[in-house]
């Protein structure tokens, strides 16, 4: 029998699957014609009498579960507000509209440098009732900048002969790409934090420990600049200082914890959700919900002791000390009051831009990034972007660009890039002004930060958000 004449007889669109395994046990028995069709019809109209059947339980039990929840009706998505929509494609705006149809979806936003991620797009903001998603937080759990103003001269960049220091400091204080560890463990009060609350964190302490202190691939970056203040700030007189700034999340560990955790959300969806594959979510009332949570939060912790440590080696190693900085997640799920309920927001590629709330808006390796000041948008819950966003597939820059012409260019231009791929020139991305000027309503700028010494992954290793 095809699905359709499955359907006829009265089969659950959603337990088609099912129906067709039971009909096939029935038949090796050797049920067959019109008794097997009779029975599989009894089955449907009263499933609740076939629960201990020999061929036909588990399909009861299906339908009885079925039953329960109602029919699959697909939910009208809720509304969503879109920032930047003229330079955001249809992909990203399917994506959205996905999860805003899950059925405890109750608030969502779109940033101005949204494009397609996984199930979620980057640039998506969804806030769900008492569940969260481990897809809508991303693979790289906590993935997070950090700028830290430095004590010394700007002009120590244009120096050649400090030049040899800037390099070994990147080159020597973090590692980079995917999978890539540390030969001798960092030290960090992380390590002993409560590992044991899940058993991947449990499973997977020693490789989050090889890995500290590391930066991932893809976008992530560590690298130094100057950060311009055009009035008091951040505890500074206004002024140009020295500036390092990195960008990495929760490295293996986190991916690891993401794909677990969605992997049993699917496996946990009620058959007529099924269709909603990676957007699958885990309820917060719900022992392993609070697993991920937990497991979620404690990578939110690693993620900003990675950075740490990174800003800790690489500024002994130029000996320079830490007078000022700003961070922030822009990978996460956080608690928080919208319309005078809690909600569980997701920010998947979005930085919070809660009224005062600091955060840090990269550029590109050529362009500016930003520190900036939240206006707290209510219709953006709380969010802004926290990049340029994307215009291009990482295939297509690779066919598109060659990287030594353009660190070349960008030599000359006063930008040295010891090391990254041709998918991070700075024409695979939006134009950050652009970006920034389409929300102006979500954040404030207070400071500029213009980047001179850049490192990024270059061993073609696949990006981790």
């Amino acid at each position: 029998m095809n699905r359709r004449q499955f359907l006829k007889l009265g089969v659950a669109d959603a337990a088609v699957r099912t129906a067709i395994q039971a009909v096939q046990l029935a038949a090796a028995a050797g049920m067959r014609g019109a008794t097997l069709k009779n029975d599989l019809r009894a089955v449907c109209e009263n499933p609740a009498d076939f629960i201990e059947h020999e061929h036909f339980g588990t399909l009861a039990r299906e339908l009885v579960e079925l039953n329960e929840e109602g029919p699959s009706v697909p939910r009208e998505p809720i509304a969503y507000r879109t920032w930047g929509a003229d330079h955001i494609d249809d992909a990203s705006h399917h994506q959205m509209r996905e999860a805003c149809s899950l059925p405890n979806a109750v608030g969502a936003a779109l940033m101005p440098d949204a494009h397609v991620g996984y199930g979620l797009p980057i640039g998506g903001v969804l806030a769900l009732e008492n569940a969260v998603c481990p897809y809508a937080v991303g693979v790289d759990i906590a993935c997070r900048m950090k700028l830290s103003v430095l004590d010394m001269p700007p002009s120590a960049l244009d120096d050649s002969k400090l030049e040899p220091m800037f390099d070994k400091a990147l080159n020597e204080g973090t590692v980079f790409g995917t999978g890539k560890s540390w030969q001798r463990r960092q030290e960090h009060s992380i390590m002993d934090a409560d590992w044991t609350i899940t058993r991947v964190t449990r499973e997977g302490k020693d490789k989050a420990w090889s890995q500290l202190g590391t930066s991932g691939s893809g976008n992530h970056f560590v690298e130094f600049g100057t950060i311009t203040l055009e009035q008091p700030d951040l505890g500074l007189e206004a002024g140009t200082y020295l500036a390092l700034l990195s960008h990495s999340g929760s490295r293996g560990i986190g991916h690891q914890v993401c794909s677990v955790y969605s992997t049993i959300a699917r496996n946990f969806l009620p058959r007529k959700y099924e269709d909603f594959g990676r957007l699958a979510w885990l309820d917060l009332d719900k022992e392993v919900g609070q697993e991920y949570w937990a497991a979620m939060n404690l990578m939110g912790e690693y993620a900003a002791a990675n950075h740490a440590v990174i800003h800790r080696n690489v500024s002994k190693l130029c000996g320079a000390k830490v007078i000022a900085g700003v961070e922030n997640h822009h990978n996460f799920a956080w608690k928080e009051i919208h319309g005078g309920r809690e909600v569980i927001v997701h920010r998947k590629g979005a930085t919070p831009a809660g009224k005062g709330v600091l955060g840090m808006i990269p550029g590109s390796m050529a362009t500016p990034g930003f520190v900036v000041r939240g206006l707290g948008q209510p219709e953006s819950l709380d969010s802004a972007s926290h990049g340029a966003g994307r215009v291009m597939s990482r295939k297509k820059a690779r066919d598109m660009f060659r990287f030594n012409a353009v660190r070349n260019d960008l030599r000359k231009k006063g930008i040295r890039v010891l090391s990254a791929g041709s998918d991070e020139v700075p024409g695979v991305y939006k134009d950050i002004h652009q970006v920034l000027d389409e929300q102006r309503d979500l954040v404030e700028v207070i400071a500029r930060f213009d980047p001179r010494v850049v490192k990024m992954c270059d061993d073609g290793s696949r990006a981790e958000d």
